[in-house]
Protein backbone atom coordinates (compact mmCIF):
# COMPACT_ATOMS: atom_id res chain seq x y z
CA UNK A 1 0.00 0.00 0.00
CA UNK A 2 1.23 3.45 -0.91
CA UNK A 3 2.09 5.67 2.07
CA UNK A 4 -0.58 8.25 2.84
CA UNK A 5 0.08 11.76 4.06
CA UNK A 6 -0.85 10.76 7.62
CA UNK A 7 -0.38 7.63 9.68
CA UNK A 8 -3.17 5.10 10.04
CA UNK A 9 -5.39 6.28 12.93
CA UNK A 10 -7.85 3.37 13.10
CA UNK A 11 -8.37 -0.05 11.56
CA UNK A 12 -11.50 -2.20 11.38
CA UNK A 13 -10.29 -5.76 10.77
CA UNK A 14 -11.61 -8.37 8.38
CA UNK A 15 -13.67 -10.22 11.03
CA UNK A 16 -15.11 -7.05 12.57
CA UNK A 17 -18.52 -5.48 11.93
CA UNK A 18 -19.68 -2.02 12.98
CA UNK A 19 -22.90 -0.07 12.58
CA UNK A 20 -23.24 3.64 13.34
CA UNK A 21 -21.43 6.88 12.62
CA UNK A 22 -17.69 7.05 12.13
CA UNK A 23 -16.22 10.55 12.55
CA UNK A 24 -12.42 10.83 12.42
CA UNK A 25 -9.29 12.76 11.47
CA UNK A 26 -6.36 11.10 9.73
CA UNK A 27 -6.40 7.84 7.76
CA UNK A 28 -8.82 5.02 8.59
CA UNK A 29 -8.83 1.60 6.92
CA UNK A 30 -11.83 -0.74 6.94
CA UNK A 31 -11.37 -4.40 6.00
CA UNK A 32 -14.52 -5.59 7.76
CA UNK A 33 -18.20 -4.70 7.46
CA UNK A 34 -19.53 -1.22 8.18
CA UNK A 35 -23.02 0.22 7.89
CA UNK A 36 -23.94 3.84 8.60
CA UNK A 37 -22.26 7.23 8.07
CA UNK A 38 -18.63 8.22 7.61
CA UNK A 39 -17.65 11.85 8.20
CA UNK A 40 -14.08 13.11 7.74
CA UNK A 41 -11.98 15.64 5.88
CA UNK A 42 -9.22 13.06 5.60
CA UNK A 43 -8.80 9.62 3.97
CA UNK A 44 -10.99 6.52 4.13
CA UNK A 45 -9.49 3.30 2.75
CA UNK A 46 -11.74 0.31 2.10
CA UNK A 47 -9.56 -2.79 1.90
CA UNK A 48 -10.06 -5.81 -0.37
CA UNK A 49 -12.36 -7.54 2.15
CA UNK A 50 -14.13 -4.32 3.24
CA UNK A 51 -17.88 -4.00 2.71
CA UNK A 52 -19.61 -0.67 3.37
CA UNK A 53 -23.24 0.34 3.11
CA UNK A 54 -22.86 3.99 3.96
CA UNK A 55 -23.30 7.66 3.34
CA UNK A 56 -19.72 8.92 3.09
CA UNK A 57 -18.47 12.52 3.37
CA UNK A 58 -14.68 12.49 3.12
CA UNK A 59 -11.66 14.21 1.68
CA UNK A 60 -10.36 11.12 -0.16
CA UNK A 61 -11.94 7.68 -0.57
CA UNK A 62 -9.82 4.74 -1.76
CA UNK A 63 -11.91 1.67 -2.53
CA UNK A 64 -10.40 -1.78 -2.99
CA UNK A 65 -13.48 -3.60 -1.66
CA UNK A 66 -17.22 -2.92 -1.95
CA UNK A 67 -19.13 0.29 -1.21
CA UNK A 68 -22.88 0.81 -1.57
CA UNK A 69 -24.22 4.29 -0.93
CA UNK A 70 -23.54 7.95 -1.57
CA UNK A 71 -20.05 9.45 -1.53
CA UNK A 72 -19.14 13.14 -1.38
CA UNK A 73 -15.35 13.47 -1.58
CA UNK A 74 -13.85 16.95 -1.51
CA UNK A 75 -10.51 15.80 -3.02
CA UNK A 76 -10.63 12.41 -4.78
CA UNK A 77 -12.27 9.00 -5.17
CA UNK A 78 -10.27 5.98 -6.33
CA UNK A 79 -11.74 2.59 -7.21
CA UNK A 80 -9.19 -0.14 -7.83
CA UNK A 81 -9.43 -3.39 -9.80
CA UNK A 82 -11.81 -6.01 -8.36
CA UNK A 83 -13.60 -3.32 -6.32
CA UNK A 84 -17.29 -2.40 -6.56
CA UNK A 85 -18.87 1.00 -6.04
CA UNK A 86 -22.66 1.07 -6.27
CA UNK A 87 -24.18 4.50 -5.74
CA UNK A 88 -23.88 8.15 -6.56
CA UNK A 89 -20.67 10.10 -6.14
CA UNK A 90 -19.66 13.75 -6.12
CA UNK A 91 -15.96 14.60 -6.36
CA UNK A 92 -13.57 16.83 -8.33
CA UNK A 93 -11.25 13.88 -9.18
CA UNK A 94 -12.27 10.28 -9.98
CA UNK A 95 -9.82 7.45 -10.71
CA UNK A 96 -11.08 4.09 -12.03
CA UNK A 97 -8.66 1.20 -12.48
CA UNK A 98 -9.31 -1.48 -15.12
CA UNK A 99 -11.46 -4.25 -13.64
CA UNK A 100 -13.32 -2.01 -11.19
CA UNK A 101 -17.13 -1.81 -11.26
CA UNK A 102 -18.94 1.52 -10.87
CA UNK A 103 -22.73 1.59 -11.10
CA UNK A 104 -24.21 5.00 -10.35
CA UNK A 105 -24.01 8.68 -11.19
CA UNK A 106 -20.88 10.79 -11.04
CA UNK A 107 -20.91 14.58 -10.55
CA UNK A 108 -17.53 16.26 -11.03
CA UNK A 109 -18.78 19.79 -11.72
CA UNK A 110 -18.72 21.23 -8.23
CA UNK A 111 -22.01 22.94 -9.01
CA UNK A 112 -25.13 22.29 -6.98
CA UNK A 113 -27.59 22.90 -9.81
CA UNK A 114 -26.50 21.47 -13.11
CA UNK A 115 -28.84 21.31 -16.06
CA UNK A 116 -27.26 20.50 -19.37
CA UNK A 117 -29.47 21.06 -22.43
CA UNK A 118 -28.03 18.94 -25.22
CA UNK A 119 -31.17 19.28 -27.31
CA UNK A 120 -32.99 22.62 -27.29
CA UNK A 121 -36.32 22.35 -25.52
CA UNK A 122 -39.55 23.94 -26.83
CA UNK A 123 -39.12 27.19 -24.85
CA UNK A 124 -35.66 27.80 -26.35
CA UNK A 125 -36.95 27.10 -29.88
CA UNK A 126 -39.76 29.66 -29.48
CA UNK A 127 -37.31 32.29 -28.20
CA UNK A 128 -34.91 31.65 -31.09
CA UNK A 129 -37.64 31.92 -33.79
CA UNK A 130 -39.12 35.08 -32.25
CA UNK A 131 -35.81 36.97 -32.51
Amino acid sequence: MKKQSGDLKAYLGEDAAFQGTLNFEGVVRIDGKFEGKVITNDTLIVGETGQLIAEINAGTVINKGRIEGTIHASKRIEIHSKSHLLGNIKTPSFFVEVGAVFDGNCDMTGKEDKVLHLVPNEENKETETAS
